[in-house]
Order: C-alpha cells, then sequence, then structure tokens
C-alpha cells in the first residue's frame, strides 16, 4: 500500500526536492495534500502531475486565482482548496502516513502542532518552529506518540547515527557547517556585500532566506537549539563544526571517545527519502558518494567574531524562555531586509542582537507566549532595521 503523504512548502526547495523523490519511486507515494503560499503556476503543475485530494494556500487571493484556474481546467478530478494559515493547519490535521513541513519561517508553527496533534507523523524540513516552540513542540508530540523525523541533512545525519544509542552514552554531537560563501573572508569586506552574493552557497542549491542564514551561520545557530529539542541533549553537548566540503552531515561522539560520522552527497533528496521511508531504506536511483574521488575533508572550529550571529543563537538557547523565538523572530526581520537591501549584511546581526535585550527568558514557552514574543520581536526589530538603515 502506497505512502500517504501531505507535502507543506511543495512549491519550494525542499518540497520540489520531495516531488522528484516521489517521482523516482511510483507506486511507493500517493500525494493526498499539497501546500504553497502563493506560486499558483507552480501548483497547478503539481496538482497535474499528482492529482492530491487538497491544495492549501496561504495567500488568499492566490487561493481565489487557483481555484479559478482549476475550474476552468481539464485537471480532473479537482482537489478541494483551503486557504490562509487555518487552510494550512486543516491540510496538516487531514489524515496521512507523513506529514513533511518545509514551510518557510515561524508560518510553520501552526500546521505542525496541527499534524502532532492529529496524530500524523511528522518529517520536519523547517527548524523555525522548534527554535521558537521547542519545549511544546516535543511534549505534545511525546503526549501523543509521534515521532519528529528531522529532514534537515544535518539532523538526519545525527538521528541515523545516534538511533539504538542511550543518551547517557553521548559525550557530544557536532552539526557540520559549510562555513558559507564568505568563510575566511575579513569580516570588513563583507560590508557592501549583496543579497546575490549571500545567496551563492558554495555546497547546497537552497532557498534565499536558508541562504542568507547560512551565510551568517545563523542557520547553523538555529540549527543548534533545533537539535537540543529533537535529541534531547543540554546546550553544552551540542557544537559546531566548519567543514567546507559538506560531505560529512554530523557526527557523534560518545563517552568511550568513539565518533560515528554519517557522510553523504550535497542533495537533500538523501534525507528526505530517509525521512519518508523511515523505519525502512529504500533503494535509491540517486547515485552513491564516490570515496575514492573525494577531495580532502577538513575542519575547524567557527570564529565567534566572524560569525556573530551563531554566538547570539547560543545566547538564546542558553537564556531560555521565549529568548530562542525572539531571535527567530528578529533574524526574519533583519534577512528580509538585508534582501530588500534596506540594511547591509553585517547589520544583520546588529538588528538580532538589539532584539534580544527585550527578550524574557523566564516566561514560560506556551504558544501564546511564543506567538506574542513573536509579533513583539518583529515590531522591535521593524523600527531597528529603519534605524540603523537610515
Amino acid at each position: 500500500m502506497a505512502t500517504r503523504i501531505s507535502i507543506l512548502g511543495s512549491t519550494g526547495s525542499i518540497g520540489r526536492s520531495t516531488l522528484e523523490v516521489v517521482r523516482r519511486h511510483p507506486g511507493r507515494f500517493n500525494v493526498v495534500g499539497i501546500a504553497a503560499h502563493s506560486n499558483v503556476d507552480l501548483l497547478l503543475q503539481q496538482v497535474e502531475e499528482f492529482a492530491p485530494r487538497y491544495v492549501a494556500v496561504f495567500d488568499e487571493a492566490a487561493a481565489r486565482q487557483l481555484r479559478a484556474a482549476l475550474n476552468g481546467s481539464a485537471a480532473r478530478p479537482v482537489p478541494e482548496i483551503l486557504d490562509g494559515a487555518a487552510g494550512l493547519d486543516e491540510l496538516a490535521r487531514l489524515e496521512a502516513d507523513v506529514v513533511l513541513c518545509a514551510v518557510v519561517g515561524a508560518v510553520g508553527l501552526g500546521p505542525l502542532l496541527a499534524a502532532i496533534e492529529a496524530g500524523n507523523r511528522v518529517a520536519l524540513a523547517n527548524k523555525e518552529p522548534l527554535v521558537m516552540a521547542g519545549p511544546l513542540i516535543m511534549e505534545r508530540a511525546r503526549n501523543r506518540g509521534i515521532r519528529v523525523l528531522p529532514v534537515d541533512s544535518e539532523h538526519s545525519a545525527i538521528f541515523q547515527c545516534i538511533e539504538g544509542h542511550d543518551r547517557e552514552e553521548v559525550a557530544c554531537i557536532h552539526l557540520t557547517a559549510s562555513g558559507g560563501p564568505f568563510y575566511g573572508k575579513p569580516r570588513d569586506t563583507l560590508r557592501q556585500v549583496a543579497p546575490e552574493e549571500a545567496v551563492r552557497h558554495p555546497t547546497w542549491d537552497m532557498g534565499p532566506k536558508i541562504s542568507v542564514d547560512s551565510a551568517t551561520l545563523m542557520n547553523k545557530g538555529l540549527e543548534v537549539i533545533e537539535a537540543m529539542w529533537l535529541f534531547d541533549m543540554p546546550l553544552e553537548r551540542v557544537e559546531v563544526i566548519i567543514h567546507p566540503q559538506s560531505i560529512v552531515h554530523g557526527l557523534v561522539e560518545f563517552t568511550d571517545g568513539g565518533i560515528l560520522a554519517h557522510l553523504g552527497p550535497t542533495d537533500m533528496k538523501f534525507p528526505i527519502q530517509f525521512a519518508l521511508t523511515w523505519p525502512e531504506r529504500a533503494p535509491s536511483a540517486m547515485g552513491r558518494l564516490d570515496l575514492a574521488s573525494m577531495p580532502a575533508l577538513s575542519f575547524a572550529a567557527p570564529d565567534f567574531a566572524d560569525f556573530p550571529c551563531l554566538g547570539l543563537a547560543r545566547d538564546a538557547a542558553r537564556a531560555g524562555g521565549i529568548a530562542p523565538a525572539v531571535l527567530n523572530a528578529a533574524n526574519e526581520v533583519a534577512v528580509q531586509a538585508f534582501c530588500d537591501k534596506r540594511i547591509g549584511f553585517l547589520q544583520i546581526s546588529d538588528v538580532v542582537r538589539e532584539a534580544l535585550t527585550h527578550a524574557d527568558s523566564s516566561a514560560e514557552v506556551t504558544l501564546e507566549s511564543v506567538l506574542a514574543a513573536d509579533r513583539g520581536a518583529r515590531r522591535r526589530a521593524e523600527n531597528l532595521v529603519r534605524t540603523v538603515g537610515a
């Protein structure tokens, strides 16, 4: 029987890669639902090819456009169209064997909680919800008996190395980072870099937001917080190591000194397929890693002076409470402002640092407190953007 999957974020980089995995395994998967923000043209193509029963569109105007296009097309049967944030939540609740959550940013929190509450297994590709509300999400998943499977290549690697081992046997987990497009360049030379330069990731093909986060190393900082909750690890047992070749995706160091490493090509379809087929491993048509032709592998400790966003993320993790939610919200605003050329690259960390001074680390992590912190941090970050960009 085919595995029923819903894909939240089907028109993004992860969503498109997921559908490529589906194409390569005919008959193994049944796409019952897809969701996107507003890319109507691509959604129409996906509806025609995969015939989902449900389509959710976050932008309500785009949802109306999609309804009109489908009602006037030969696509049959016409799927049910859901819209707005409520539509994403509704799609996440619909019965599926796996709900793949790849919605970019904080908007993914609601659908993730909805999928868990409905008892659907989750393959999590967007890290922001766990950063914002990790204790809340994992508690609800435990209460429902739901497994949250990581899709991020680094967390998938750690998951595959750590499974079957007692957490007390783990001394440390190491998340690898390429260093992004500016690794090794003097920080002062980055004042005038353009968004187009920041999104040219040296080893991965990713969307603009995550590419900028990789350039600042905020992406790795968010992954540290995510790993703490996914693997029930304290901050001091989660480290980042620079690995420019991006061949080793994660390492688990054990108390006896042994280290298990996960190696693989820089292709997100590998961790996506693992999450969709777990606990089985399906044959892959995506090729193999040629060990004999690999470049020399190198590792280095990150420089927190060059990558202040990584330090800010660790500070937020250490503070706890709603601080990680403030970190995430301020970073989303700052990255968008940089992509819109309203602030410079180095000012991203300035905005985040100032926003964090208002974070209440003593606040209890509830859905209400997290959403309130998110809204407040976005307002403050927007004000800061206007100030530093003036």
